[in-house]
């Protein structure tokens, strides 16, 4: 295997489990919420847990499915935050594995060259390998959103790590 396609592999491997842990954790949280509570919002500037998981597969899908694969960019955006109903827990979590999924298959099956051909996404200059990057981070960014309102709601620790040490030292 030649350089190239070993570090492609490597980087696409790290972004699909950092996405994988992220939809880990976002499933513990919406097992301990009610259909209620995840349409829920905070406040009138806040988004319900349901918005941001929506918010993110169309996040996912702009930058990390059509833009890499060169389809054409169908986002509707303002309807991730306008929604207030539809989805149940059960399809919410689906939605967001499938886009997940695809996106990893995205990244995995992209020629080298698509990798590092800049496009523009919304009005921002990423290359391929930029764009598995945002959407790495952006899915952690309101993973950690969807955590901390879960604690908010009930009160309790999520047990991402249970039974870990997360003390362990570096070797």
């Amino acid at each position: 295997m030649d350089k190239e396609r070993e570090l492609q592999e490597e980087l696409v491997w790290n972004a699909g489990y950092r996405m994988k842990e992220s939809l880990r954790m976002i499933k513990i949280c919406i097992d301990q919420l009610t259909e209620e509570q995840v349409w829920q919002k905070p406040n009138e500037t806040t988004n319900s847990i349901a918005n941001l998981i929506l918010h993110l597969c169309g996040n996912i899908t702009q930058y990390g499915i059509a833009s890499i694969q060169g389809l054409e960019d169908e986002r509707k955006r303002d309807e991730e935050f306008s929604t207030e109903s539809g989805y149940t827990k059960t399809e919410l979590i689906q939605k967001l594995e499938d886009t997940i999924s695809d996106a990893k298959r995205a990244f995995y099956d992209a020629p080298l060259n698509e990798l590092l051909r800049k496009r523009n996404v919304q009005g921002f200059n990423f290359s391929g390998v930029g764009n598995i990057i945002h959407v790495t981070e952006h899915l952690s960014y309101h993973t950690g959103q969807i955590a901390l309102y879960t604690k908010l709601l009930n009160n309790q620790d999520l047990g991402f790590y249970s039974g870990v040490n997360l003390n362990v030292k570096n070797e």
